[in-house]
């Protein structure tokens, strides 16, 4: 059987329920069509956000897509600025702002125009297969893009648009962030001071086939622990004079923190090791370059790892403990611990995130959808909402399903575009109208 359209699932549930019908507005009722009705138009945005490469070291690439969303938003009425971030090794930002009324909530969204696909990447065009979408970034996050177009056009068709007070930040180097980074995210942490709730519009999470509420995000941390020891012939190993050496040091620090550190929401991963008579990273941290000798007592190891949490505090802690297991060294060895400048804050579960949720799930009773449970953190990554989490209530995960994200294969489910647009023109509306 041919499955009907969202808004027709919607106008069956409704017509079987006519409670629900008389929760949504007229102008509500009237954004659920408008999404469906310009189905084909949003699908071709997103084939041609696809189809232009937009890696986030592709800067001319990024800057191009940029230049699709202007388009997009302007006829909208938004007064849309591109904000130059060469200086930090990206393309930039692009800022759109709507002004309402002056009286009603400012909305912050938030998306980005880069993916993870380089242009020597051999995953570069859009391809429909029935209800998926394939291609780089369909889901993260050119499919978010197309929400947030989709929801704001049926707002303006609908009447609710021009009141709004809108602002949207679309950062060009979400996957690989420019430095310094509080140079990167200024423009975005600023706008969350000004902005009363926080939207962002990265891919749907569905957890046993259902769709799931964001309210927490866990942060992104690297951190480089260096062991040094004694150079000295292997049959001296563990003596007084030739020590432990550094490989069998940096081994015993990373058996504590596997075996000390596990707590509620905290991972911590190493993901790349290297010890020997010599080592070195490269500028990025990202290859070793190494040798050695079985008759050699390694004088040095590195291991390079990453750090993620649900909280402020959590880091902090968690951070002291790995200083405390790395100072406390083996016989005729060293060790530092270095955390890498510019990592991702956490997006922590506050009231007021869950009282967002709560104004979801509203919408979702009213559509007759199900209600959306709060997704267990450790079942998404870092974002970019997580830099104005501190200052701003805010919801993640408000962008389409997709599957197979920052790998070839990524694909969007096309029908759950039309389902997040409506949610978030039913929801953006009703946060706009809503007094400061």
């Amino acid at each position: 059987m041919k499955s009907l359209p969202f808004v027709a699932l919607v106008a069956l549930h409704l017509a079987l329920a006519p409670a629900a019908a008389a929760k949504l507005s007229k102008a509500e009722s009237g954004m659920a069509k408008t999404v469906t009705a310009e189905q084909a138009r949003s699908l071709a945005l997103l084939e041609k956000l696809v189809n232009q490469n937009s890696g986030s070291q592709n800067l001319e690439g990024v800057e191009k897509v940029g230049a699709m969303m202007r388009a997009e938003l302007e006829p909208l009425g938004f007064k849309v600025e591109w904000k130059d971030m060469r200086d930090t090794g990206r393309a930039g930002h692009l800022i759109a702002t709507h002004t309402g009324k002056p009286d009603g909530k400012r909305l912050l969204l938030i998306a980005h125009l880069d993916t993870v696909f380089e242009p020597d990447s051999p995953f570069q065009t859009f391809v429909r297969k029935g209800d998926m979408g394939e291609g780089p970034g369909a889901g993260d996050d050119k499919g978010g893009m197309v929400v947030i177009v989709a929801a704001l056009r049926a707002m303006k068709a609908a009447g609710t648009l021009k009141d709004a007070n809108i602002e949207i930040h679309m950062t060009g180097d979400e996957e690989d962030s420019g430095t310094p980074i509080e140079k990167a995210r200024a423009d975005l942490i600023a706008a969350g001071k000004r902005s009363d709730v926080a939207l962002d519009f990265e891919g749907l999470v569905r957890d046993n086939g259902a769709d799931m509420g964001s309210v927490a995000r866990r942060s992104s941390d690297s951190w480089t622990v260096t062991a040094t020891g004694k150079s000295a012939h292997s049959s001296g190993i563990f003596s007084a004079a030739a020590g432990d050496g550094a490989i069998y040091e940096l081994t015993r620090i990373i058996h504590r923190f596997r075996t000390e550190l596990p707590e509620p929401n905290l991972t911590f991963n190493v993901g790349l090791i290297a010890g020997g008579q010599q080592a070195e990273l490269d500028a990025g941290g990202i290859r070793a370059t190494v040798n050695g000798k079985t008759n050699i007592i390694a004088p040095i190891a590195i291991a390079r790892g990453d750090l993620r949490a649900l909280s402020p505090e959590q880091i902090e802690r968690v951070k002291a403990k790995m200083a405390a297991i790395v100072a406390a060294h083996a016989p005729g060895t060293d060790a530092k611990i270095a955390f890498d400048p510019g990592g991702y804050p956490s997006m922590a579960p506050t009231d007021g995130n869950r009282a967002l949720l709560a104004k979801l799930n509203g919408v979702n009773r009213d559509l007759g959808l199900a209600e959306m449970a709060p997704l267990d953190p450790l079942k998404r990554g870092a974002g970019d909402i997580s830099f104005v989490a501190a200052d701003v209530d805010g919801l993640a995960g408000l962008g389409p399903y997709s599957t197979g994200d920052h790998a070839p294969g990524e694909a969007v489910d096309i029908p759950s575009i039309s389902r997040q647009a409506t949610r978030a023109a039913i929801l953006m509306s009703r946060l706009a109208a809503e007094k400061r």
